[in-house]
């Protein structure tokens, strides 16, 4: 068995956050039903296409393992058989803005009338408050959430990062929210309400920076470089840069070929415990014991001169050879690998963290996988599903429709044209 193997999900989530949640409770054996409205489907379908007439990658990579399902939620016969789903179904997820699900007639109040069991999961971008009912996107979340302000460089602007850790991000935090609220229901028998706000899930992502926020109350933070530059600190958490965020000084720095290769780079951690190997390796062994340089704290004022040092050495060889001669050593070290190199990576695609599928609209791509690996439910990851693919095989399979009353739906048009033609 799958570990959510039995679970049937409601899926109403579209574009990014929701769906990377969805996705991962298919991953792992939930029958997660996409409901789409007819003719047009998820938003993301004709975004960024590159295959034409073809469901775009963005698309395709968040909505492996589920089924489609084509429903007009505003049609009366529509309505009908989304009561039906929410009877039969063990949690509905959403993303929609504010008050879309009232609007429709499925509130929580509704909800809980039609089925006491039900979870009803929600991606927000703003939790309760004054902004509760503004529209968030990816990176309006990691502005919001203290992500933005504290990346970069202390001399330029504040910056997002190419990870999507509002979209993303939220639809992990929703999917172990989901999973806690299945576990509770196992023993007060009721369903309950879930909520994931971008905000909150980008500054639980960030709370390192929400540490440094108050540390500042008593003094500088010494393992930043501006404090070994002599640059006073703000009322704020600054720009790092590519500082370490812990306690032990680290930085990218160049590597052989870093002139015409963009991703030439290391990241190069100069952790206490292996100090002298440090030293060693880049050919500094005076520094091991010398005055103002033996222990942690004498050093945080010479970071720059000791990391220009070690980018001297990393700058003669390649990102690979100062992994392999750093880490027997235990110094931490990891090179700055491009999309093209996690791509092309034996070791991921053997533990299935990329794997590769075959659409029959565009072809064969590459996806990632599921992240996560539990020994007694490995995860094969299915294509995602065209618009409306499985809408009959929902209607008869889930919800136990005869073939007169899937050709009495399909004769409304409240599951799509496609599949009313398929049903006649």
């Amino acid at each position: 068995m799958k570990a959510l193997e039995g679970v049937k999900i409601l899926d109403f989530t579209h574009v990014q956050s929701g769906p990377t949640c969805t996705q991962l409770l298919a991953w792992f054996g939930a029958d997660v039903i996409k409901v789409e409205r007819p003719g047009v489907g998820d938003a993301t379908r004709k975004q960024l296409q590159d295959v034409p007439d073809a469901d775009s990658l963005y698309f395709t990579m968040l909505n492996h393992n589920k089924r489609s399902i084509e429903l007009n939620s505003k049609d009366e016969t529509g309505k009908e058989v989304l009561t039906r789903l929410v009877q039969e179904c063990d949690v509905l997820v959403e993303n929609f803005a504010p008050g879309a699900l009232d609007r429709m007639g499925f509130g929580w109040d509704a909800i809980q009338k039609i089925n006491p069991r039900m979870i009803m999961a929600s991606v927000k971008g703003f939790g309760p408050g004054k902004y509760e009912d503004c529209k968030v996107y990816e990176n309006v979340a990691q502005c919001a959430g203290g992500s933005a302000s504290t990346t970069g460089f202390l001399d330029g602007p504040p910056l997002v990062t190419g990870a999507q850790i509002g979209d993303s991000g939220t639809g992990l935090h929703l999917a172990l929210g989901i999973v806690t609220a299945l576990f509770q229901r196992e023993t007060t028998g009721k369903g309950q309400k879930v909520l994931a706000a971008m905000q909150d899930g980008v500054l639980n992502l960030a709370r390192v920076k929400l540490r440094d926020q108050q540390r500042l109350d008593h003094g500088p933070l010494k393992e930043y470089s501006q404090f070994g530059e002599g640059i006073p600190f703000g009322e704020a958490t600054p720009r790092a840069g590519n500082d370490s965020g812990g306690g032990q000084p680290g930085r990218i720095l160049k590597c052989k070929g870093w002139e015409t290769d963009p991703n030439a780079y290391t990241y190069f951690i100069t952790q206490a415990a292996v100090w002298k190997n440090v030293c060693d390796v880049i050919g500094r062994p005076e520094w091991k014991d010398a005055e103002g340089y033996a222990t942690p704290p004498d050093r945080l004022d010479k970071l720059n001169e000791i990391f220009d040092a070690v980018e001297q050495w990393t700058m003669t060889k390649t990102k690979f050879e100062v992994m392999d001669i750093c880490n027997p050593l235990n110094i931490p070290v990891g090179p700055i690998l491009s999309m093209k190199e996690i791509a092309e990576d034996d070791g991921l695609r053997a533990t299935g963290t990329i794997v590769e599928c075959d659409h029959p609209e565009r072809g064969r791509y590459i996806s990632v996988g599921c992240p996560i690996k539990l020994s007694d439910s490995p995860v094969e990851v299915e294509r995602s599903p065209l618009l409306g693919e499985h809408t009959e095989e929902i209607l008869r399979s889930v919800l136990g429709y005869s073939d007169e009353d899937v050709a009495r739906i399909a004769e409304t048009g409240a599951v799509g044209e496609v599949r009313k033609e398929a049903a006649e």
